[in-house]
């Protein structure tokens, strides 16, 4: 009975090695890739606009309800690559600026809605 265990193991061992691909075949080399470049969009603001920070009961993203952090003047620039989308179930998350969205940008000090934002 031994025996016949034993060849059995080395039979499925020698298959599994015929059936699994080698090291070089399951992970190709992967192509060189260039370093990651730093954030480079600048937006402008169209108006006066309160950013906001959410606390820490608020979630990730925030609202028309979130806590002032500070505001950006009309015509003033910030750096923005990242959005956080807000999505409610009954429509916009937000109506600023002359309008209705749910993007917002990630500027330094908080969240801005992209409607009040121009890009430059």
């Amino acid at each position: 009975m031994t025996r016949l265990m034993t060849t059995a193991a080395v039979a499925a061992a020698a298959l599994a090695a015929l059936i699994a691909p080698t090291a070089a075949e399951a992970a190709p080399a992967a192509p060189h890739t260039a370093p990651a470049k730093a954030c480079a969009t600048k937006w402008k603001a169209k108006q006066r606009v309160a950013v906001r920070r959410p606390g820490p009961n608020d979630g990730p993203v925030a609202t028309m309800r979130t806590p002032v952090h500070h505001y950006l003047k009309k015509g003033q620039v910030v750096r923005s690559c990242v959005v956080a989308v807000g999505r409610t179930t009954s429509g916009p998350a937000y109506r600023a600026c002359g309008g209705e969205g749910h993007l917002w940008r990630i500027v330094p000090g908080g969240q801005v809605p992209q409607t009040c934002l121009r890009k430059l």
